[in-house]
């Protein structure tokens, strides 16, 4: 049985992972009014990697034979000045989730929890991933500047996302 100041804490997480989508898919919106489809389908792939998370965690809990409850979520923003704000935005984003990534895990050693511990450590790896894979595209776009050629090639590598 899962001890319930971790089941809780999870809890949290998953509405924060779900959130995660819900702000990619947001972003993604942006990016296809803004005639930008490879970073649309970029932030689409990210949306569904976020909701993967939420359910990973959500699977957990059940594994666990905890119950999960699922809490609000706010409106994420929609509108970014450029696609160098929006991956800038990304950016911040992982390492808040990192921050609370590494929160979980400091209550699951304090509740002795080593089951939770060892599923978090997916979760860390996952986030150095995320962070690194951001900060690439944003020093590709301070790279490529407002050039419309160069945006139009980083656009295509985007797309190639699956």
């Amino acid at each position: 049985m899962i001890n319930k100041t971790v089941e809780t804490a999870i809890n949290e997480q998953i509405k924060h992972e779900f959130y995660s989508a819900y702000l990619y898919l947001s972003m993604s919106a942006w990016a296809e009014a803004n005639n930008l489809p490879g970073a649309a389908n970029w932030l689409r792939v990210q949306f569904k990697e976020e909701q993967g998370h939420a359910m990973k965690l959500y699977d957990y809990i059940v594994e666990q034979g905890g119950r999960v409850l699922l809490g609000p979520l706010a409106q994420p923003p929609a509108e970014w000045t450029s696609l160098l704000d929006l991956f800038q935005q990304v950016l911040d984003h992982e390492k808040k989730v990192t921050a609370l990534i590494t929160k979980l895990y400091e209550i699951a050693v304090a509740e002795k929890d080593y089951a939770t511990q060892i599923m978090l450590q997916w979760f860390i790896n996952e986030q150095v991933e995320e962070e690194q894979s951001a900060t690439q595209i944003i020093e590709t776009l301070k790279l490529v500047g407002n050039s419309g050629t160069a945006l139009y090639m980083l656009d295509r590598q985007l797309a190639a996302r699956s």
